[in-house]
């Protein structure tokens, strides 16, 4: 189980460096103008957010197989409260990890339509969620 655990840790401190710095490469496409810079950026976007989600499904897998360890377990029919709030917001970081997605193929397709400043706000969102995540898998308040 402890490998398991390690595995999960490293995958999803993998995948939220990926989640930190695509948005910052949103900022800089934001502000550049079409040229030679913009599909510079939009090739590292795309080949980070390849790899992101690679990222993601392996830590998916081994989240899935910690919780299943834990249903399994001899209390484990009755799944904690924390793990019930933990996994809502890894929903949410999905959800954050698709929006990405989204936003990329509108940089692609050349229709963005917001600024920078919205891109420097929407990198601070997976920050919050790890900061909930975090304090959830460690305090376990309830």
């Amino acid at each position: 189980m402890l490998w398991i655990k390690a595995l999960h840790i490293i995958f999803i401190t993998s995948w939220f460096a990926g989640l930190f710095y695509l948005p910052r490469i949103f900022v800089n496409l934001a502000q550049e103008t079409p040229g030679p810079t913009t599909e510079r950026l939009l090739l590292m976007a795309r080949k980070l957010f390849r790899f992101m989600t690679m990222l993601a499904v392996a830590a998916l897998v081994f989240g899935l197989v910690l919780t299943w360890m834990q249903y399994r377990s001899p209390d484990g029919m009755k799944l904690p409260g924390w793990l019930h709030a933990k996994l809502t917001f890894v929903v949410l970081v999905l959800g954050y990890h698709h929006a990405c997605g989204s936003l990329l193929k509108k940089f692609e397709r050349g229709v963005n339509t917001r600024g920078h400043v919205f891109y420097r706000w929407f990198n601070e969102v997976p920050v919050l969620l790890l900061v909930a995540i975090v304090i959830l898998v460690v305090v376990k308040p309830f």
